[in-house]
């Protein structure tokens, strides 16, 4: 028993670290840009009002959506909108039309993920190194240039892992959330009365005596909920009960605390709506304020890298990317990897929204279009899920969504009215994100009809070849195609030029499929064709690690016993050339050829061994 209390406590902080992050720095800007906007007036009543629309976002969205409802779709236990994409498109299989445009809603919600993952660390870490200007406005002009080198540290040491920092990652923050909870206690105490704020209906009568100003500051307010997917996404990592724990008795009362106490300090203070949390703070405490401010926004920035990673894993095992070169920085953590592609890819990207907005107000405006979306797509899956998965009744799936679409939608609506101000920006990384994942996907799917066009059954081709076969020679060739059910290419080439068959022949397809996991008892299907000849499909999930020599060895159970040292591995290295009409665009076509060129070598992704590779190559027009 102690020992799961001990455990427990353990994925409770780590959670705490991780998955809260994001969300446990929105007080750095939420309501600095909800009353600096100049769309409310400095009123008793209006600050009640917004403070408890702050609660009831919070209350709505987070406690009861994802906390109590979305955390309970989990897809073998594992969470996030791909695991969510999966659950939903598999649970309406026998709609094919319907599977199709849900597959495309949520494949452009993982897009937007990465357009979440730009404005985060950029507005987070920007935010924190603004409270130096609180200290003196001689720090004004370091600002940009601070945030810039911090950024750069924070990618330049992804290659390494976060296994030796992680570590502090939950402690740092809990100190985050017990100063931010201070600093709350010690405002509202001198103004108790903001605690009244947590009746909704302050909330109603602010929304029923001005509807058009709070359509216009939901936008703002959305900002205190970013981070919520989080929740549902690193749930694979520690579980509902630590993550829900550590929500209820650490995170929602300290963010409470902390907004009521910037409302109070607005009561007693107008003018500290400049910053209005960093002037929550005696001036001793700025400076460790700052620097602490930072860490949490670095640790925050953490979460969403580490999670770009895992996400473009998860979208190239589903089919939707080219393989890229991964690094496990963990020998015993598959979970822990680094992108070099992703890892530089965000860092220009950021620099350029940090040198291009300048502010994090004026990020503000950026911020919350990606997240609302992403929020919504969560809200429209999870109908499908509960509805097709579950088979609960039509009615009571649409009651228990309509509620959070209809809050979903609003948020979504009001950051509309960003889009010239910054809302572009996110949609664009997301927009440009996704049509590189759907040329890959319709490009993959030219290519396989195409080799299909062109190839021989390889039953049929086997019968023949036995006729009058080859000279064989000892060893195991095991050929990687992508169709099972034809002749690879590299058995063609190879017969054609080497004129020799191997003693053993595998021909090996590899499949993902659209579930976290596959058991090793599953891993395998295995059949005969005669004259020790095997065809052979392996089964992972998006999130399992291909290793094709590792799942191989299962072949001895089944009366096929390979040699490592007498195994080659045959693999058609096939090049693109796009031709006019038919199949995509001339421009998509060319980005798929290029792409397809620039991919990672399929024996990395599959760990084949180096030293028994064997690559053979062909031109094929789509």
């Amino acid at each position: 028993m102690s020992q799961s209390k001990s455990s427990l406590a353990g994925l409770t902080l780590g959670a705490i670290g991780v998955v809260y992050g994001d969300i446990g720095t929105s007080v750095l800007y939420a309501v600095k840009e909800v009353f600096g906007s100049g769309h409310v007036e400095f009123t008793l009543d209006n600050i009640y009002g917004i403070l408890s629309i702050f609660f009831w976002t919070l209350t709505v969205i987070v406690s009861i959506k994802y906390v109590t409802l979305v955390l309970r779709a989990d897809n073998n236990g594992e969470g996030g909108l791909v695991a969510m994409l999966a659950l939903a498109s598999s649970s309406v299989k026998d709609k094919p039309k319907l599977r199709s445009v849900l597959l495309v809603v949520g494949i452009f919600g993982t897009c937007l993920f990465y357009g979440d993952g730009v404005i985060t660390p950029a507005i987070s870490v920007l935010s924190a190194v603004e409270g130096l200007e609180v200290i003196s406005p001689k720090f004004v002009k370091y600002v940009v240039p601070l945030t810039l080198v911090i950024l750069f540290c924070l990618f330049l040491v992804q290659k390494r892992g976060t296994g030796g920092i992680g570590k502090f990652f939950g402690p740092i923050t809990l100190v985050w959330f017990a100063t931010i909870s201070v600093l709350g206690i010690y405002h509202i105490a001198t103004e108790p009365a903001i605690l009244w704020a947590i009746s909704p209906h302050y909330a109603i009568r602010f929304i029923w005596n001005d509807p058009g100003t709070t359509f216009i500051i939901l936008g703002a307010v959305v900002l205190c909920v970013t981070g919520g997917e989080a929740l549902y996404a690193d749930m694979g990592h520690f579980g509902k009960k630590p993550i829900r724990l550590a929500w209820f008795s650490i995170v929602m009362p300290a963010l409470t605390l902390n907004y009521f106490g910037q409302g109070a300090l607005l009561l007693s203070n107008p003018e500290a709506v400049k910053n209005p949390f960093f002037m929550m703070a005696p001036d001793w405490a700025l400076i460790p304020l700052v620097v602490l401010a930072t860490a949490a926004t670095v640790i925050a920035s953490q979460a969403l890298i580490s999670g770009a990673f895992s996400v473009t894993k998860q979208v190239i095992q589903l089919g939707f990317l080219p393989r890229l070169q991964i690094h496990h920085t963990s020998v015993r953590d598959t979970g822990q990897i680094y992108i070099p592609l992703v890892n530089w890819g965000l860092f220009a990207t950021i620099v350029l929204a940090v040198v291009l907005f300048k502010s994090s107000s004026n990020l503000a405006a950026a911020y919350g279009i990606a997240v609302c979306t992403d929020m919504l797509i969560t809200t429209i899956l999870t109908f499908y899920v509960i509805r097709y998965s579950w088979k609960y009744p039509l009615w009571l799936c649409i009651l228990s969504t309509s509620v959070f679409f209809v809050f979903d939608f609003a948020f979504w609506a009001s950051n509309l009215l960003k889009l010239a101000d910054g809302g572009w920006f996110p949609l664009l990384i997301g927009g440009v994100v996704l049509i590189i994942m759907l040329t890959w996907r319709d490009g993959r799917e030219l290519l396989h009809r195409k080799q299909r066009e062109d190839a021989m059954p390889l039953k049929d081709f086997l019968d023949s070849i036995f006729l009058d076969p080859p000279t064989r020679v000892e060893g195991t060739a095991v050929f990687l195609t992508s169709e099972s059910s034809i002749v690879p290419n590299a058995m063609l080439h190879n017969l054609k030029h080497n004129k020799i068959l191997h003693a053993t022949n595998l021909f090996v397809t590899v499949r993902s499929h659209e579930v976290p996991w596959i058991g090793l008892e599953k891993r395998l299907e295995v059949d005969s064709l005669g004259h020790d000849c095997w065809a052979v499909t392996i089964n992972y999930g998006f999130k399992n690690d291909p290793d094709v020599p590792s799942a191989l060895t299962a072949l001895k159970a089944r009366g096929c016993d390979m040699c490592p040292m007498n195994t080659s591995y045959f693999l058609s290295r096939d090049s693109i050339v796009p031709t006019v009409g038919g199949g995509m665009a001339q421009w998509r076509e060319k980005l798929f050829a290029q792409m397809h060129l620039n991919a990672s070598a399929a024996a990395d992704f599959l760990n084949l061994p180096s030293n028994a590779v064997v690559e053979m190559g062909s031109k094929i027009e789509i």
